[in-house]
């Protein structure tokens, strides 16, 4: 890299700096997890029914990297459904191809006798499924790989959407 490069990189950093960019996930100054992934791994996920439902709370799961031993305080509960659409139809109405649509609503819950309801939100996620007709077996791996991605990606949504959330509740003092 160039002496002008370092310096434009060196720039835009302090820039973000200055603008109060920080890392969702940042940790502390002493290298510790940071409030963010302290807060995710006190997570409890309950159980979301049907095998793509399992997907996502495994996906879940790894996220918030709950430690073992550590007393969950909060519950997230999630409804999961995954609908298809057929795109690209051929003259015969056959359709080569299927737009899947994942659809997760969840709900984060303090896990004590109140269960006051903390925050809500939902994720979205699009992938698709290219069909062939004489090949029932691969069509069906194909549409078990893509309830895996869909389960990731939603997972991934609702990680950051819990991050931001407890980064900022604690920002307010709210912990």
């Amino acid at each position: 890299m160039t002496r002008r490069g370092l310096l434009s990189l060196c720039v835009s950093g302090l820039g973000l700096a200055a603008c109060g960019f920080r890392p969702v996930y940042m940790p502390t100054a002493s290298g510790k997890a940071g409030v963010a992934q302290r807060e995710l791994a006190a997570v409890e996920v309950a159980n979301i029914g049907d095998r793509p439902g399992q997907e996502l709370r495994l996906a879940l799961q790894e996220r918030f990297g709950s430690d073992a031993g550590l007393h969950h305080r909060y519950v997230l509960t999630a409804s999961y459904g995954i609908a298809g659409e057929a795109i690209a139809i051929q003259p015969d109405s056959s359709a080569p191809a299927v737009r899947m649509v994942g659809t997760a609503n969840w709900t984060l819950k303090t896990r004590d006798s109140e269960g006051r309801t903390l925050t809500s939100g939902s994720a979205h996620a699009l992938d698709q499924i290219n069909l062939f007709a004489a090949q029932t077996f691969y069509s069906l791996l194909a549409t078990e790989a893509t309830q895996k991605r869909l389960a990731e990606a939603l997972a991934d949504q609702i990680a950051l959407q819990l991050a931001v959330w407890f980064n900022q509740r604690a920002a307010n003092g709210n912990s």
